[in-house]
């Protein structure tokens, strides 16, 4: 029962625990670095545990817009606010870009790929904890728990210096569409190998072949930053919510966090990506590419 009273609606003593606790999930990342396994994308592999990508994706990437928007439906009237409309502006556009994401993340972007590979459980539910944790913790911040009216923003956000909501706003903007662009290289790969299995599905058929299927193909992309770097697609999220992080200012733990995070949680990935390629297609046509960050790592 006292779960319940904390949560329905949230105190502000329970979004705080959250925030707190969420600072350390990067020790939940540190074995990253030392296991390889990750049951996911191109190093998913058969197991029973397994849950189908897509259905995976989409119902663990979710969490985070659901528990935002619990956060902000429910969390302005603790504080006096007159619901998610009497909220400054800055606090809806926050969220609306919060929302935007994760309406391309986990509704478009699983419809938009040919296929995507299975997704272990053990993955599936960690992403869950971390898109549950990373909502609440944000949500509550734009939903009262931070900036409650315009004067709280204009002290923080020190228009004079240079309009920081604006540069942060353009910053996100650029990521995101960053992140869509080199998600859409990767999706290219395997509508390319659809199109070369269908065409020789038109001559022999299919089992007959033994292939490994659409969902096991895999090409260096080309274009964009692709050119520089393997994954870039991690490198415009980062930049994304950096973006959101500067609109809120430095101040903000949620935001800070949820950059640290994403980098405690990607980084590891992209660097032993980087020896997944290496193997299957040779240092040479992997060439001068990094990791995540041009020229540097």
């Amino acid at each position: 029962m006292a779960f319940i009273e904390d949560w329905m609606p949230p105190t502000r003593e329970s979004w705080e625990s959250v925030v707190f606790l969420f600072q350390f999930f990067p020790l939940v990342t540190v074995f990253q670095w030392f296991v390889t396994w990750y049951g996911a994308g191109k190093t998913s592999g058969e197991s029973k545990l397994n849950i189908p990508g897509k259905i995976a994706w989409a119902t663990m990437e979710v969490w985070g817009m659901i528990s935002l928007l619990y956060m902000m439906y429910r969390v302005p009237a603790l504080n006096g606010i007159d619901g998610i409309g009497a909220l400054p502006w800055e606090n809806k556009a926050m969220a609306g870009m919060f929302i935007t994401h994760y309406l391309y993340r986990a509704i478009l972007a699983p419809i938009l790929n040919p296929s995507m590979s299975p997704i272990h459980v053990a993955v599936w539910f960690f992403a869950i904890v971390f898109q549950v944790f990373n909502g609440v913790s944000i949500g509550g911040w734009l939903g009262g728990y931070g900036p409650q009216t315009r004067m709280d923003w204009t002290p923080a956000m020190n228009y004079k210096a240079g309009g920081r909501m604006e540069l942060g706003m353009m910053i996100w903007a650029l990521g995101f569409v960053g992140n869509m662009f080199h998600d859409d290289e990767l999706r290219e790969v395997r509508r390319a190998a659809l199109r070369s299995q269908k065409a020789r599905a038109a001559q022999q058929d299919e089992k007959e072949k033994g292939g490994e299927g659409v969902g096991k193909v895999y090409k260096i992309p080309q274009n964009g930053l692709f050119e520089l770097i393997l994954y870039p697609h991690y490198l415009c999220e980062w930049i994304e919510w950096a973006g959101f992080w500067l609109m809120a200012g430095s101040g903000c733990v949620p935001a800070r966090t949820f950059v640290l995070n994403e980098i405690a949680t990607m980084l590891p990935r992209a660097l032993q990506g980087k020896k997944w390629y290496i193997e299957r297609f040779g240092k040479e046509k992997v060439g001068g590419r990094k990791a995540i960050i041009p020229w540097l790592l």
